[in-house]
Formats: C-alpha cells, structure tokens, sequence
C-alpha cells in the first residue's frame, strides 16, 4: 500500500508490504520502530513480546506521548496485564493494522506529535 502524504525532512511512511516499510528516507525490514528522529529494524516480532523491558530501549532514545503499533493485516491488542503495565510508562499505546498505523503515524506526525510507530 502506498501513500501520499510526504515530509521530506521526517520519517514519513512512503509504502508498506508484507514484508517491508519505505520511509522517506530508508527501506527496513519488518518488525521495525519508527519515530521522528529514528528508524530501525528490532527483534520484537509477536505482540506477545511486548514489555516494558523490551521498548524501554527504544523509548528511551526518544520523548514520545504515543505509540502506535501494527499488528500486521488484522487488528490484535494487548492483553489487559501489557497494558497496564505500559500504562504505568505515561505512554499512550494503540493498536491497529499496518496499514491504519502507518496512517495514523503519518498524519500524527505532520502534527508534531511525539509519536512512534512499531511494525510487527
């Protein structure tokens, strides 16, 4: 799937397959995280790894309100216990399908918004 919406001086997502995301700027494999100032591919792969210990070296790098994540061609959630326990980071998590999170990031992101992006 491609978009139109394009920021050259911001990570903004280009297009995204099953298998790999364009940004302005780079091509990554899936899973990878996505924010304003970094891009890169991580090891997470299953929603299932999702911890506070596993994003605090991504988060940590960057002040984000907002994390979106993809959860590939259908919408899967957090589970209750993941979700407080992110909570309890001040950081706001939503889960949708790829395509609704990378426009989401997109558009949130022409906003200024502190906002990260992680694609599993």
């Amino acid at each position: 799937m491609e978009f139109t919406q394009q920021s050259a001086n911001q990570n903004t997502v280009i297009s995204i397959s099953e298998s790999t995301i364009t940004l302005t700027q780079v091509q990554l494999k899936i899973p990878c995280f996505i924010s304003s100032n970094r891009a890169e591919e991580i090891s997470i792969s299953s929603l299932q790894e999702i911890t506070k210990e596993t994003l605090f070296p991504l988060l940590s790098q960057d002040s984000l309100n907002l994390l979106i994540i993809g959860t590939g061609k259908q919408s899967k959630f957090l589970s209750p216990k993941q979700q407080v326990a992110l909570s309890e980071l001040g950081l706001g998590v939503e889960c949708m399908s790829n395509i609704s999170a990378c426009s989401s990031f997109n558009l949130l992101l022409s906003d200024l918004r502190l906002v990260g992006l992680l694609i599993l």
